[in-house]
């Protein structure tokens, strides 16, 4: 062993590691910390970071240079710097500088003043917390010191809630034991205090002079930002100690209940664990953002292409008519030839058309973007009044992908339930306690229930507590031993914090929410915590003051999935207590008995199938001799260096096993309010949920039928529980061969809409129309994610309405989420609560946090965060539809503005000799995207509604288009410019046309040039300006009307008939009620959704229960005789209407512009489902007319109701499955058996 010459020999027989490098350590490459107490002349020698930090990126001097720099790292702005570079060149330049670089200015200077803004606030920010002040012990006294002169070795003072200024090995404290209690809010976001505590050996050190003289070197993990996990040694008075993170007080706490405390720096400034999570997370782009840069790439291309015809056109101009003006038109010195001028014109023109490409563009797409995350963060119906916290949007990037989303990726505890735990049943030695039973034996329900369990007895008892079964308090007052030993364990495994502010009134900080469950129903049943040092926990037992001796803390993580703890009871005892998930525990179990582990088993099959969280309880004896071995053990393992954890988790491995069964517990979970109702719609909108939790298999498929992600109703659930590769390969298999073997498969005719595109349909599976879930436990994922099988998961979980994802890590959740982003190529959101979902929400396109009772982690990590599961729905089908719809007209409107206005140079060019003249004054090209025409798209951009918000959320088929990326695509883009050229042809033709040969009175000529400019102008701005008006006139644009066309797609049907079971298909089943009327224009929309009951207003639905005055605004009234209200709604009465599919004739002229048929339409007859949902209800409809016999009984036939023709009198009209008339001839007769005549015109 290699001693190094400044470290005493003392160190080296106390077996110091061999060396260490005194080099600074460059960022990542530490291998190790050493920091001596009270040395500031040896910790110097590693250059550690200093306690300063700088979160701000510029100051005076390096601001202009470093920011002009980040900004020309945008290819947008270097692009338009290189064309300011070509208009300084005059043989070049046509143009003034002035029309390039003011609006090039403008926008450096808006992006500085943000940016400098920004860097501002930070300074001021890192002002404030680096002069904050910190008592620091200097040569023998304590010194105040701001926090930025605090150094590594340095020992320093802490007081009653402050701020801990670096993160500190905790020495001494003012409370027994070394104790103190901090809140770690700031780091995790958990308001809950926590526990730390010094090591014996320093919990002494309480005196200043005794801390002066402490010389103790720690020796430990290099800087990392793991906030749950430390590892180091303290060397000390020739003996080792170890560390870890109960040990540490890190920087971003706040010291509670704690008068004082000392602590020795070991980490400070940029090093600490605070500053090493606050990197910058992963920048996400939009798929309108990767398109958009293709598609700037493809106009420059097209702008080169125009300048090189133009050059082409100057070239040949010089050539055959330039030369022959010489005299008075000559070529520029630098010109010699025909060739030189046209090479000289092509960087003209492309000066000329940069305009193609403004840089406006990206300006105006931010402000659009910023106005959306306003309107995001003002939501008032995304407030949550109880916790009063909004909706929140972290970034503003993302708000147009948030109406492309396909799949959902959900965490269940705290996310779809409320996280609130109740103490609800319990299996004690084999008898299962909670249920409550009436006289004849059977299970009462909730309402049937007695009084609950009267706790008077117990004056300790939480009041809050509910428990409905008697017979487990009976068994406990009549002194059952196992009743006894279950709440003792409840009592003394956990880590809850008891705080008794007044005499008998108990308060519990716990970690988790079931550790404050499960502790609180041992104090009311008789066992309570009442407080705990570091070696040991007081339990009142029945009215006695009992204390244990606490021996040792087996901690829980999420790979054990269990706690445990050995104590010593008064009597001398050695017992270990232990908990965890039944997966794990029952594995470790003694081999007897079986029957009680067998009845066991059965009460938590019992409990998670009713959804309910549960634990199994198991004991172990210990004789003294095994112990004091197994600790000694453990001692080595927490000393070891490398490895350090797996060593703990084997010895801790070792002790576990052979235990005995004592029982298990059941906590309920509750749903949060609308999550059934959130799921359902977002069902409707062609948007899969998967839901990924770490709880048992029975319980997450309870929770998924209570939140309606299962049904009834559904075909088949596919549960896969294989445990090697092998087994989970043919379950997948079988479950395929299932899926196509189904009579409700593509067999029938149908095709699945929702994937449009070959490159997102891998296999035939995809167009399965039955209704299938798959259920697949954590240890069969972790086989199906390997590379040879992640297809074949991936292929049967895309098949099914519902996926769910059980026993799953948080590094499974984030490969799930991978998995689907990387193969579907579709757009996927990931929401959560917890820090176990931070992995997820980070690699989903979209995260979103749930601000709940698990701490602030993964609302940090999230891009749009608020506090209910519900708003989702709200987030998406309304904000998130409402910012696609409105960047998508945004573009395609500033595409054509642009190009119109662009290409008029290109015309001009043809009758100007190809001379790159402009046709505009050089003021008005500057001025064209920042003033005349800015504020009409902008505000097209920002507030633009195709229908009001209401709608939204009751047609969620409306959401689709941004899913199939229908409103703006390459086609969409093409479109758009097709029409900018075809304007900018009408706006210089026709003027030109006008002005050619017009002339005075006086027969001189009528315009010159500026005439000309100026009314080219005028026209433009005029007709580019109507534009938006023109959209926002109609309740659709031409892309949505294609785009819903393209959803509401008729499927044929071969050789059955959908059948209909009103709400349980509903629009659910799109596969077969997409409806579209066709016209002689072409096909209306028709949105399939099923609103409540509620009047009739100008076509719309009024939802039954809410009043006009809520601000549901009315569709638009139709427009034209020949548009019928939509064909999901069925008429009862006149003006009232109810969800189905059908539209009862007799009403059907009450209608607005339902009367007369004024162009030819083609529909169906349904016959049938209207008198099968009467004879269902068991009375016919009063006042409902007949179908003609004939028309009923007669072989279906396509017919086509020519112009002028009435509504059909008798049959049902529904949406035309597959567009036609089903009639009682071949033909159609001028007076068809099923009603349709012509009549009068209404």
């Amino acid at each position: 062993m290699t001693v190094p010459k400044e470290m005493p020999e003392k160190w080296a027989r106390a077996g110091a590691p061999p060396s260490w490098s005194r080099k600074k350590p460059s960022w990542g490459t530490e291998e190790e910390r050493r920091a001596r107490a009270n040395d500031r002349e040896y910790n110097e020698k590693f250059q550690y970071a200093s306690n300063c930090i700088k979160t701000s990126k510029y100051n005076i001097l390096t601001f202009l240079p470093v920011n002009l720099f980040e900004q020309f790292q945008e290819v947008a702005n270097t692009y338009f710097l290189f064309l300011l570079i070509l208009q300084l060149i005059p043989q070049v330049s046509s143009l003034s500088w002035f029309t390039t670089i003011v609006p090039l200015v403008l926008v450096l200077a808006i992006t500085a003043v943000k940016d400098a803004t920004d860097d501002y606030f930070r300074h001021k920010s890192d002002n404030q917390v680096n002069n904050r002040q910190s008592q620091v012990l200097i040569r023998g006294s304590l010194q105040q010191e701001p926090w930025m002169n605090v150094c590594v070795g340095d020992i320093i003072k802490l007081e009653n809630n402050q701020f801990v200024a670096a993160d500190l090995l905790l020495l001494s404290s003012s409370e027994p034991h070394g104790l103190c209690y901090v809140e770690t809010a700031e780091l995790d976001g958990e308001t809950n205090m926590k526990v730390r505590q010094a090591i014996p050996v320093t919990s002494e050190l309480g005196d200043i002079s005794r801390l002066a003289k402490f010389d103790g070197e720690v020796v430990c993990e290099p800087p990392n930002n793991k906030l749950d996990r430390f590892g180091g040694t303290l060397y000390w008075k020739e003996s080792k100690f170890p560390l870890s993170n109960q040990n540490m007080l890190l920087r971003g706490c706040v010291l509670r209940n704690t008068e004082w405390c000392f602590g020795l720096v070991v980490f400070a400034g940029p090093d600490t664990k605070l500053m090493q999570n606050s990197g910058r997370t992963k920048f996400k782009r939009t798929s309108i953002d990767r398109l958009m840069n293709t598609l700037v790439l493809w106009i420059f291309g097209f702008l080169v292409c125009m300048g090189v015809i133009l050059a082409i056109g100057n070239a040949i101009w010089e050539h055959e008519v330039g030369t022959r003006f010489q005299a008075y038109l000559p070529w520029d010195e630098a010109v010699d030839s025909a060739f030189f001028s046209g090479f000289l014109s092509f960087w003209s023109y492309i000066i000329i058309l940069n305009t193609v490409v403004p840089i406006s563009l990206y300006v105006s797409v931010e402000v659009i973007r910023l106005g959306h995350s306003y309107f995001i963060n003002w939501d008032r119906k995304m407030f949550c009044a109880k916790k009063r916290t909004p909706a929140e949007a972290r970034t503003t990037t993302l708000n147009e992908e948030l109406g492309q989303v396909e799949y959902v990726f959900s965490d269940k505890t705290g996310t779809l339930t409320q996280n609130i735990m109740v103490f609800s049943k319990c299996s004690v030695s084999g008898r299962s306690y909670g249920d409550v039973f009436d006289v004849l034996g059977h299970k009462a329900e909730l309402g049937e229930r007695p009084e609950p369990v009267d706790f008077s007895f117990n004056p300790l008892a939480d009041k809050k507590f509910v428990f409905w079964d008697p017979s487990l308090l009976e068994a406990v007052k009549m002194g059952d031993p196992h009743a006894h030993e279950f709440f003792r364990l409840l009592s003394l495994c956990h880590t809850v914090m008891s705080e008794e502010k007044n005499e008998g009134e108990l308060y519990y900080k716990a970690q988790s929410p079931d550790e404050g469950a499960l502790v609180t129903a041992a104090r009311n049943f008789g066992f309570v915590f009442r407080s705990r040092t570091p070696k040991t926990i007081t339990v009142h037992e029945m009215g006695t003051a009992v204390t244990y001796q606490l021996l040792a803390i087996l901690d829980f993580n999420n790979i054990r999935k269990r706690m445990s703890v050995i104590v010593r009871n008064p009597e001398g005892r050695i017992r270990l207590y232990c908990k965890g998930a039944d997966t794990i525990l029952l594995d470790r179990l003694h081999p007897s008995p079986q029957e009680l582990l067998s009845t066991t088993t059965d009460h938590l099959n019992e409990y998670a199938g009713e959804g309910l969280r549960t634990l199994v309880l198991a004991y172990k004896d210990l004789d003294e001799e095994y112990y004091g071995g197994w600790a000694q053990r453990r001692l080595q393992a927490s000393l070891a260096q490398d490895s350090r954890e797996d060593r703990l988790a084997s010895v801790y491995e070792e002790v576990e096993s052979d235990m005995v069964l004592l029982g298990a517990t059941a906590i309920e979970d509750k749903l949060q309010q609308g999550v059934p109702e959130t799921i359902a719609l977002l069902t409707l909108a062609n948007i899969k949920i998967w839901v990924l939790t770490g709880d048992k298999q029975e319980t997450a498929v309870n929770i998924g039928y209570s939140c309606k992600m299962l049904t009834d109703d559904m075909t088949e659930v596919f549960i896969v529980t294989g445990h090697t590769v092998l087994e989970v390969r043919e379950e997948l298999r079988k479950a395929r061969e299932k899926m196509l073997d189904s009579p409700h498969a593509v067999g029938n005719g149908f095709t699945c809409p929702e994937k449009r595109s070959s490159a997102k349909l891998p296999s035939v599976l995809e167009a399965v129309a039955g209704e299938y879930a798959l259920v697949i436990s954590g240890h069969s994922l972790a086989h199906a994610l390997e590379a040879d099988m992640e297809l074949e998961f991936l292929e049967t979980a895309c098949a099914c309405r519902a996926v769910i994802c059980c026993r799953v890590t948080p590094l499974q959740k984030a490969q799930v989420v991978e998995l689907v982003k990387k193969h579907k190529k579709a757009v996927t959101l990931a929401i959560g609560d917890g820090a176990n979902d931070v992995s997820m929400i980070k690699t989903a396109h979209i995260g979103v946090g749930i601000s709940g009772q698990e701490g602030i982690q993964a609302v940090l990590a999230s891009d749009y965060s608020f506090s209910q599961f519900k708003f989702l729905q709200r987030l998406l089908l309304v904000h998130g539809r409402w910012s696609y719809l409105r960047m998508c007209k945004f573009l395609c409107y500033f595409f054509y503005k642009n190009f119109a206005f662009t290409m008029v140079h290109f015309w001009f060019g043809f009758f100007c000799g190809f001379s790159a003249q402009t046709v505009y004054d050089q003021y008005f090209i500057t001025l064209y995207n920042i003033v005349y025409t800015s504020l009409p798209v902008l505000a097209m951009g920002v507030f633009d509604q195709d229908v009001p918000e209401q709608r939204s959320m009751e047609y969620p088929k409306l959401y689709e288009p941004g899913q199939l990326n229908l409103l703006f695509n390459k086609r969409e883009f093409f479109i758009c410019i097709a029409q900018g050229i075809y304007t900018s042809v009408l706006m210089f033709f026709i003027p030109y046309g006008v002005f050619a040969e017009a002339t005075r009175d006086d027969g001189t000529q009528l315009a010159d040039y500026q005439s000309f400019a100026v009314t080219v102008a005028t026209s433009l701005v005029i007709v580019v300006s109507v534009q938006p008006g023109r959209l926002l006139r109609h309740p659709l644009c031409h892309a949505q009307q294609r785009a819903l066309r393209h959803v509401s797609k008729p499927v044929p049907v071969c050789g059955q008939r959908p059948e209909h079971s009103g709400a349980a298909h509903g629009v659910a089943d799109h596969h077969a009620h997409h409806g579209c009327l066709r016209h002689a224009r072409g096909r209306l929309p028709i949105p399939q959704a099923e609103p409540e009951a509620g009047s009739l207003r100008h076509g719309a639905v009024q939802p039954a229960g809410e009043e006009e005055a809520e601000g549901a605004a009315p569709l638009p009234a139709p427009r034209g005789p020949h548009q019928l209200p939509p064909l999901g709604l069925r008429l009862l009465a006149p003006g009232r209407l109810r969800g189905a599919h059908h539209v009862r004739q007799e009403h059907a002229a009450q209608l607005p512009g339902a009367g007369r048929l004024h162009h030819p339409l083609q529909l169906q007859l349904d016959r049938e489902p209207a008198a099968q949902e009467e004879r269902q209800r068991g009375q016919p409809q009063r006042g409902a007319r007949q179908a003609p016999q004939g028309l009923r009984a007669a072989p279906w036939a396509p017919h086509t109701l020519p112009a002028g023709s009435d509504l059909p009198a008798g049959g049902h009209l529904r949406g035309a499955t597959c567009g036609q008339v089903w009639g009682a001839g071949a033909g159609p007769p001028s007076r068809p058996q099923g009603g349709v005549r012509r009549g009068t015109k209404n």
